[in-house]
């Protein structure tokens, strides 16, 4: 488009000569796709992980309208009466319509699980849509009822059969589900079929109105949503700042290069009249499209795989999911933020190739690199402020107020730390390896001269480390906390059985069931063990025994067990080894350094209730379960056995002999339950068969659950931390290697052979895995130590005496070797430009 006449035409050709350039850009990027390939595909994958991650992360957890319906309040009660009827009709008299549902909870025979009779008007006014219909019809008559297909597995139902429930006889007309909670296990019979319910909720709508005036548990889908410290879709927004910020780190080496290559195509651009502002609006507008193309092509296939992936989801998370129920606010700001990424990344080569004179361009020298001085503290200050964000998190949680935004502005302020404090550790690398042989000493002196690009390598790197040291350390400083013990229940070859009553006494002269009925059913136990195959079977004793702890953070928990000859005996501990005054064995590694512990036992008159004020209501009475008559080992002497087993319903810790003289327990008169023990895992139908076998003698079964071990996800995270930084890291050497071609042809032209030509690679590769390793691992404790600093829930900075050492071995140590390994094998063919030099 011409200028009118009479008007000037601007210096710089305006409108005109800009879309011109962003046309020459366009098609630069068309032209030279294989060169843009990495960024192109690294905004691809990310986008992509970013639509499928974050729907997978905010879709997973329930929704707060869960149990909800389409009300706005929900009132919850925990038995019925003359109380709980009065406070319902308070409830219709001030709001209007209310909807009952009545719940009671009803044992699973032969296992440890429970459902729910279920009493709900399927189309009440507000719970239509916590109910499906499957098959069949929803009951109309007190002789019919409906079961979710977990229950119709279970016991085998069909439609039109016959089935008893809490002693009525009903006929099975449908399935249903609760869409809202696939795990929702119940029975459903029409309003007023359940006796003496153990929970009744109300759904009504107060309509802005505080109803908390009633007295009942009045909750709102709000309150469940601020109840939720880590909310989902802010951690999917601190996941995707930290990938974005990964990519343009990446995308600054990989622009730089090709800068680097275009540059007597810029310089041709240059003399036939464009500005420095054209040729820094090529290299831009090239990084944006970039971002723009790899942002659809990201959405696209992530839409297509949430497609694929949503009916699992739907199963794993337990609840129906619509097709359209993603996180757009995540979605859009991953969109703006890798098309942002990519153009940020592309400013800082824009700036440098436009300085670059015309006739230098035209001869495709590049600029010599400036000397940078950088400074370590601007690193050093943000990764403090960080530290101390994350300590003021950890304090929240501690006091019941964690809030994610905090956890989540820590964890993005490591990054820019990492980028401020990478030139710096670069630096004094390189003064470590100035009295090394000349190949190390070029490469480091290499890494240092180009920081600009050398730099952003290794903070992406040391990002990759970082995350997966963060999540290698707090799982073992989480797994590590001996009182609130997590992880798998048992091994795979381990079952137990659960007495009819779990035969705890309140007292030791109130054992719980006659001694012809414990004789009946350790017959029983040892029966279902012989079907199986179970080489061991052990009975578990368990009193009414406590461990109270008088500090601060997380309490007790898990059976306490005695440490019968035989329990001993069945895992292979020999009486002498045990101390004469030892009160307490543990396989809990810690607990005998752990003070402020009392083995308490509720002795000769048991349990009693007493009426106290509520702390939450001081206008409200509660009572509550007190023992009347407490015996108490203060400062017990607890002595670690590594032979129990670790798993928190396995018998791991167990009072000895001395004790129980002590608390003067009868200890055959608490009998709970019988581990069994095989010489492989049991499989699916070996523990169907116990089941069915326990159903049909009164008994429970417990397996092993699939709760991960702390190396488990250690090893994970480790796996995943060093994979995708060696991954930067080829791709990086590659480019940094390939803009020092010119120096290693005059080496070549001097002498210099494959092994020289191999060592410049692979230093450069092992300094970058070494330096990447170290700074990540330094930043991922700082960060942990930071969150766990004033955290007494989760144990404080004492949690961290379990260290992850094998995971930050393969880090520290595997990582570099890998990654020298990797340059030595890259720089095994001598490359084309050490023979020619291309000619654009």
């Amino acid at each position: 488009m011409l200028a009118p006449i009479g008007e000037p035409r601007p210096a710089d050709g305006g409108a005109p000569g800009r879309r011109a350039v962003i046309h020459w850009a366009a098609r630069l990027f068309v032209g030279e796709w294989r060169q843009q390939l990495l960024v192109f595909l690294l905004v691809v994958v990310a986008v992509s992980a970013t639509f499928l991650g974050s729907a997978v992360a905010t879709d997973t957890p329930p929704p707060a309208s869960a149990g909800f319906g389409t009300a706005q309040d929900m009132a919850t009660f925990s038995a019925s009466g003359p109380r709980t009827a009065a406070q319902i009709a308070e409830i219709r008299n001030r709001f209007g319509q209310v909807q009952l549902i009545e719940n009671r909870t009803v044992s699973i025979p032969g296992s440890v699980l429970t459902f729910q009779l279920r009493s709900q008007n399927p189309r009440g006014p507000y719970g239509a849509q916590m109910l499906q219909l499957l098959s069949g019809h929803y009951p109309t008559t007190p002789a019919e009822i409906a079961v979710t297909p977990a229950i119709a597995a279970d016991f085998n139902l069909r439609l039109g059969e016959h089935w008893t429930v809490d002693r009525v006889t009903r006929s099975v007309v449908g399935t249903v589900e609760n869409p809202q909670s696939l795990l929702d296990v119940f029975a459903l019979v029409i309003p007023g079929q359940v006796t003496h319910p153990t929970r009744m909720t109300v759904l009504f709508d107060a309509h802005g109105r505080p109803a908390t005036t009633i007295g009942a548990n009045v909750t709102t889908p709000a309150m469940v949503a601020s109840s939720n410290s880590l909310n989902p879709e802010t951690l999917s927004l601190a996941v995707l700042t930290i990938g974005m910020l990964l990519i343009a780190l990446v995308a600054i080496v990989g622009f730089t290069v090709l800068a680097q290559r275009r540059l007597r195509s810029l310089g041709m651009l240059a003399s036939v009249g464009a500005t420095e502002r054209h040729v820094r609006l090529v290299v831009r507008a090239n990084g944006a499209i970039v971002g723009i193309a790899g942002a659809i092509v990201g959405t696209v296939a992530g839409f297509i795989a949430w497609l694929a992936y949503r009916p699992h989801l739907e199963q794993s998370a337990h609840h129906v999911i619509g097709t359209f129920q993603l996180p757009w606010t995540v979605i859009g700001a991953a969109i703006v933020l890798a098309t942002l990424a990519t153009y940020v990344a592309a400013s800082r080569p824009a700036r440098t190739v436009a300085k670059v004179p015309v006739v230098q361009a035209l001869s495709g020298r590049p600029p010599e690199p400036q000397e940078i001085h950088r400074s370590m503290v601007p690193g050093l200050v943000t990764l403090g402020l960080a530290f101390l964000i994350l300590g003021f998190s950890g304090a929240s949680q501690s006091n019941g107020k964690g809030s994610s935004l905090e956890l989540v502005t820590g964890l993005v302020l490591l990054i820019p730390s990492l980028i401020l404090l990478a030139p710096f550790c670069l630096t004094c690398l390189t003064r470590l390896g100035r009295s090394s042989t000349i190949g190390p000493r070029l490469a480091l002196r290499d890494l240092n001269r180009y920081r600009a690009r050398s730099g952003s390598a290794l903070a992406a790197i040391s990002i990759g480390v970082m995350i997966a040291v963060i999540v290698a350390t707090a799982a073992a400083s989480r797994y590590a906390n001996v009182l609130a013990y997590v992880g798998p229940n048992m091994t795979s070859k381990q079952l137990i059985v659960y007495a009819t009553t779990n035969n705890i006494g309140t007292s030791a002269s109130q054992p719980s069931n006659p001694p012809e009925l414990l004789a009946a059913e350790t017959h029983d136990a040892h029966r279902i063990a012989a079907s199986i195959g179970a080489t061991t079977v052990v009975s578990l004793i368990q009193p009414n025994l406590t461990i109270d702890h008088s500090g601060p953070g997380r309490q007790w928990s898990g059976p306490l067990y005695i440490g019968s000859p035989q329990l001993l005996h069945a895992f292979g501990i020999s009486p002498t080894t045990i101390s004469p005054t030892a009160d307490i064995l543990s396989a809990r590694p810690g607990l005998s350094g752990v003070s402020g512990l009392a083995l308490a036992y509720c002795g000769r008159y048991g349990m009693g209730t007493v009426t106290g004020i509520s702390p939450d209501k001081p206008s409200k009475q509660v009572r509550s379960l007190v023992c009347k008559d407490q015996l108490a080992v203060n400062h017990p002497v607890i002595q670690e056995i590594s032979q129990l087993p670790s798993g928190t319903s396995a018998p791991n810790t167990v009072v000895t002999e001395h004790a129980v003289r002590v608390l003067h327990l009868e200890a055959n008169s608490f009998t709970n339950g019988w581990l069994l023990e095989g010489a492989a895992a049991f499989s699916g139908a070996q523990i169907q068969s116990a089941r069915s076998q326990a159903a049909s003698d009164g008994l429970t079964i417990e397996s092993k659950n699939e709760l991960p071990t702390s190396t488990q996800i250690g090893d994970t995270a480790t796996i995943f931390g060093i994979v995708l930084a060696l991954c930067i890291l080829t791709m990086s050497v590659g480019l940094i290697r390939s803009e020092t071609a010119s120096d290693l042809r005059t080496l070549v032209a001097n002498g210099a052979g494959p092994r020289t030509r191999r060592s410049l690679t692979a230093v450069t590769a092992g300094a970058l895995g070494l330096l990447g390793a170290v700074l990540g691992t330094f930043t991922g404790y700082v960060a942990v130590i930071g969150w766990l600093r004033d955290n007494s829930f989760n144990g404080g900075i004492a949690s961290l005496a379990t260290v992850p050492a094998r995971n930050l071995l393969v880090i520290l140590v595997g990582m570099p070797l890998i990654a020298t390994a990797i340059g030595w094998l890259l720089a095994w063919r001598q490359p084309r430009a050490l023979a020619r030099q291309s000619i654009d």
